[in-house]
């Protein structure tokens, strides 16, 4: 007959083991999620670096195992810090420019993501990772509450006190100029010289060449297109181009 005391060391002796397996399959667990982690939050960076470099082209959705990065930059610290540092060089070039007396000298601004944070809208659909729904987009648009990116509204104000023309240049159709434009007062923005949207005859037509164009119409009433400032290098890139470029960043959707 085992003795009662040896009952009770193989009890214990087990309870030990499980316990012992029971931690070790819990760190495990542990190990591989945070690996994951590492490796998609790794992963989703350099995907980050590659859409902001103009690499990634032509994508339409935000990889799935991206969606807590994006929403993680979108809404915390490194995106506005990102705004802040793009309007910290827009402003060290706009002081160096000699602004002439004949009103001429602009600015370009687009409005989504440049003026204007859709972050709300997005939000509450997947930061970017479901195929873009214009029907849910307009209906928010419509709202007109929108916000304005504090970096940009910082910029847009010290331009105007510069002398800067504000020729804003969106990919926004003309049935939305009212509710755009009292977005825009209500986010503090005011005095643009002109407010351009996509006309009937522009619909289909790639962004970088709807925004080349209306650039070459600017310049053809004698504005000198100092610089531009957009989210999309659709914004920026094409002829004429602005003497210099400011791309915020966007990793929530892709425009040609």
């Amino acid at each position: 007959m085992v003795p009662f005391r040896f009952l009770l060391l193989f009890f214990f002796l087990g309870a030990a083991v499980a316990e012992s397996s029971q931690t070790f399959l819990q760190t495990m667990t542990q190990n591989v999620a945070a690996s994951a982690f590492a490796s998609d939050h790794l992963y989703c960076d350099s995907w980050r670096f590659s859409v902001e470099t103009n690499n990634a082209r032509f994508w339409r959705t935000v990889p799935f195992r991206c969606r807590e990065f994006v929403h993680e930059y979108m809404s915390g610290a490194r995106y506005a810090s990102d705004t802040d540092i793009v309007v910290d060089e827009s402003l060290a070039f706009a002081r160096s420019v000699q602004i002439a007396d004949d009103g001429n000298d602009a600015w370009i601004f687009d409005v989504d993501e440049t003026l204007l944070s859709n972050v709300p809208y997005y939000a509450i659909n997947g930061f970017g990772t479901k195929v873009f729904n214009e029907t849910s987009f307009n209906e928010w648009v419509d709202v007109g509450r929108a916000p304005a990116l504090a970096a940009s509204l910082r910029l847009y104000q010290e331009l105007l006190v510069s002398g800067f023309q504000m020729i804003l240049l969106t990919g926004r159709n003309e049935a939305q100029r009212k509710v755009t434009e009292e977005n825009l007062l209500h986010a503090g923005y005011h005095s643009w010289r002109s407010l351009i949207f996509r006309e009937d005859s522009d619909m289909g037509k790639p962004g970088v060449v709807f925004k080349s164009e209306r650039r070459a119409e600017l310049e053809a009433q004698g504005f000198r297109i100092v610089a531009s400032s957009g989210d999309q290098w659709s914004d920026l890139l094409g002829f004429p181009m602005a003497r210099r470029s400011f791309k915020l960043p966007n990793p929530m959707y892709y425009i040609d």
